[in-house]
């Protein structure tokens, strides 16, 4: 296939959501339990109402994270799904292009063309998404009309901000460890919710999470990865069923704390995202 139609591409990020919701994923909300205020029909419902615009085909990537950060805003009160819509509209983009070439060479020609409308859309998408622990910045805060191209901006948050970082290493999380992590965890279990447990707890566990970074420190996100390492007994090479209640004490105490590994979550979807766009684009025959 030589690109992934509106429709396929829709799909795929709904699946993608609704397989991240549907597997164990300690301090998310998940279908084992809500959280933070939270709960999982909240992002369902933000799911179903970003999808056609995450896909919409010839939108520029600026429109479709603000159109479908805006929809779901509509649906859920609050901001369920920012860090998602970020990551996935340029795969969404890159994998409607034409041409032969992997998802990833097409991604780096999205993210390196962001003109100046893009900037102002996805600045006014984080403004209404009000993330939490946002808090303000003295160059290119989003309170502020973007002077820089949004590449330069997010270049500029890249340490402090995972998402950001993304931008402007083509996707390197999500190409050079989701995928190889999640591709060894579906062939360690024949379950994909464990395979997607694996995933989440892989990322909390080699990389300390910006959401929580940015609420309560670096010092407790880099406790929680410490943490989820040490648990690794319980999810390497693959979750099981015997280890699930476990790490949903895990889950509970997170919880309890108020701590939210929300940029996990949102890599997590990124992942299984690019994973089936990659699968849609992958030449007729090869392996």
């Amino acid at each position: 296939m030589s690109r992934v139609s509106e429709a396929d591409t829709a799909a795929m990020f709904l699946a993608a959501c609704r397989a991240e919701l549907g597997a164990l994923k300690p301090g998310n909300v998940h279908i084992h339990a809500g959280g933070h205020g939270m709960e999982v029909a909240q992002f369902e419902a933000s799911a179903a109402a970003a999808a056609p615009r995450i896909a919409a085909q010839g939108e520029k990537v600026g429109t479709r994270i603000f159109r479908a950060v805006e929809a779901s805003f509509a649906v859920a009160g609050c901001n369920t799904n920012l860090g998602i819509v970020l990551l996935c509209a340029p795969l969404a983009v890159a994998a409607q292009r034409e041409g032969s070439a992997p998802l990833r060479e097409r991604l780096h020609g999205v993210l390196t063309a962001f003109d100046a409308d893009d900037t102002a859309a996805v600045y006014a998408a984080i403004r209404l998404a009000n993330p939490g622990g946002l808090g303000s910045v003295e160059e290119q805060d989003v309170a502020a009309p973007p002077s820089v191209g949004l590449l330069q901006a997010m270049a500029m948050a890249a340490e402090r901000d995972r998402i950001a970082a993304a931008y402007v290493t083509d996707y390197t999380e999500v190409f050079d460890f989701g995928l190889p992590v999640l591709a060894n965890a579906m062939e360690a279990t024949s379950d994909e919710r464990h395979a997607i447990t694996t995933l989440h707890m892989a990322f909390l566990a080699f990389f300390p999470d910006s959401h929580i970074a940015r609420k309560y420190g670096m010092e407790t996100a880099e406790a929680v990865r410490t943490q989820a390492h040490a648990l690794a007994p319980l999810w390497q090479p693959a979750a099981r069923p015997d280890t699930a209640q476990k790490l949903l004490d895990f889950d509970a105490d997170l919880k309890g704390r108020g701590i939210n590994p929300g940029t996990t979550a949102d890599l997590v979807v990124a992942t299984l995202f690019a994973a089936s766009l990659c699968t849609a684009l992958r030449p007729v025959g090869a392996a």
